[in-house]
C-alpha cells in the first residue's frame, strides 16, 4: 500500500469547460442588478409618461378654469363696460394663467354665433408662419346684449416623446393643442 496520495483523474478539457459553465449558471450573485437594468428603462419610461399625462391634464385644467373666467367677465359686460381690446383682453387671461403657461402662446377667439346651431366648438386648423409661429387671425367680438358668444382659448402644449416613443402630438409641429371652449348668452 502506497501512502502517496491519489491523483484525480485527468480530465479532458470539455468537460473543464462544462464545469465552469456549470459553476457561473448556478452563481446568483449580480443577478438583482442585471434584473434591475432590464426592467429600470422600461420603469423610466412609464413614469415619464404619467408625468407628461399629469401635466397636460393640469394644464387643461387650468385652461379650462381660466376661459371659465373670462366667459364671466365677457357674460355680465365688465369686458365691454372697461372697453377691453383684443390685446388688453389676451392680457388679462395671461395674468389668470400660472408660470406653466407661456403667454405668446396662448390664442384667444371670441365671437357671437347667430344662433345655437351655428355655434362652431370645433379644434381649429392651424397654419404656421415660415418662423413656426400660428399665423391664424383670432376674433374678437364680446357682443352686445343677448347675444349668444363663443369664447374658444387655446394653447400649443410642447411634448417630449420620451423612450417609448409615445406621441399625442396633434399639430404638424409635434405639440398638442388644448383648448377649452365656452358658450354663453350675454346678460349685460
Amino acid at each position: 500500500m502506497s501512502l502517496e496520495p491519489k491523483k484525480p483523474p485527468a480530465r479532458s478539457p470539455g468537460s473543464l469547460k462544462s464545469r465552469i459553465l456549470g459553476r457561473l449558471a448556478r452563481n446568483e450573485r449580480g443577478m438583482a442588478a442585471v434584473e434591475f437594468a432590464m426592467v429600470a428603462p422600461i420603469f423610466l419610461a412609464m413614469m415619464l409618461g404619467i408625468l407628461q399625462l399629469t401635466l397636460i391634464y393640469f394644464a387643461k385644467e387650468t385652461l379650462e378654469t381660466v376661459t371659465e373666467s373670462a366667459a364671466r367677465g365677457v357674460l355680465t359686460g365688465q369686458v365691454q363696460n372697461a372697453g377691453l381690446t383684443q390685446t388688453q383682453f389676451k392680457a388679462q387671461l395671461c395674468g389668470m394663467v400660472p408660470a406653466l403657461f407661456n403667454c405668446s402662446g396662448l390664442m384667444v377667439d371670441l365671437q357671437p354665433a347667430t344662433s345655437l346651431a351655428t355655434v362652431n366648438t370645433s379644434e381649429p386648423s392651424l397654419t404656421f408662419a415660415g418662423d413656426g409661429s400660428v399665423s391664424n387671425t383670432w376674433q374678437y367680438n364680446p357682443g352686445a346684449s343677448g347675444n349668444i358668444m363663443v369664447l374658444r382659448v387655446m394653447y400649443q402644449w410642447p411634448l417630449f416623446t420620451g423612450p417609448l416613443g409615445l406621441n399625442m402630438a396633434n399639430l404638424s409641429n409635434g405639440n398638442l393643442l388644448i383648448m377649452s371652449t365656452a358658450v354663453f348668452k350675454n346678460e349685460l
